[in-house]
């Protein structure tokens, strides 16, 4: 393949356009969703854990951001009648060969792995669904198919958490493919406004010698990404 030069040039018209499209992206009322069918709707949750918005190796301000966002949401759609709630939340084994591309995170055992506390206390807490995973994929080797198998009633699911353009994204895209290769019914709908990813500028990278991680942009790349592919992405309010 040959070299790539000036990307950022020729790249400029897609950045302005990418804006754009972020920018005038919009406004659905989670009651409009939900409709006269709550029993129909998954409210999914992605590593909303301390791990990630409170503290260790890849807890960040960004992430923890989402705290309130992603609380309104689940108690709207509480309010609205939804009852099946899901979490699925990294609890890795020590030996998982992710951290080979990540540094040792949200262990199964420790604190980093536990659930926010303010989701952990809802009042509706215990008909919330945890689901551990040890990988990006809140799918392969979890429980989250079977939980699906058992629940052929919902075809609408709302996904909120982190991050946009990793766990997220595994996340809905699955749900979208899975529903395409077995002609299935299903909406999967990404709430922008509680979804965001890291940032990792070039000069902290390189002084760490690490990956370089525009946060601003994955997110709004990924999101885009999963719309082009029939993911539904909206601020839900």
């Amino acid at each position: 393949m040959p070299a790539i030069h000036d990307l950022a040039t020729r790249s400029a018209p897609f950045l302005t356009y990418l804006e754009q499209w972020y920018n005038t992206l919009p406004e659905v009322d989670l009651a409009t969703i939900i409709g006269d069918a709550p029993e129909r709707v998954a409210l999914c949750s992605i590593d909303m854990i301390n791990g990630f918005c409170k503290e260790g190796p890849l807890a960040g301000p960004r992430v923890g951001a989402l705290v309130e966002p992603v609380v309104t949401l689940f108690n709207r759609a509480y309010e609205l009648g939804v009852r099946a709630f899901v979490l699925t939340q990294d609890t890795h084994d020590p030996a998982t060969p992710e951290f080979a591309a990540y540094p040792p995170h949200c262990m199964a055992g420790t604190a980093e792995s536990q659930t926010i506390r303010e989701l952990a206390e809802l009042p509706f807490a215990d008909q919330i669904v945890v689901i551990e995973k040890n990988s990006l994929s809140s799918h392969l080797g979890t429980r989250f198919g079977a939980w699906l198998a058992e629940h052929p009633q919902i075809d609408t699911f709302v996904l909120v958490g982190d991050c946009t353009d990793l766990c997220v994204y595994t996340a809905a895209m699955h749900l979208r493919l899975e529903a395409n290769a077995f002609n299935l019914k299903r909406r999967v709908i990404v709430a922008a406004n509680a979804v965001d990813t890291f940032d990792t500028p070039v000069t902290v990278a390189r002084e760490l010698g690490i990956y370089a991680h525009d946060g601003d942009l994955h997110h709004v790349l990924f999101l885009h990404h999963m719309a082009q592919n029939g993911v539904e992405v909206a601020n839900i309010r």
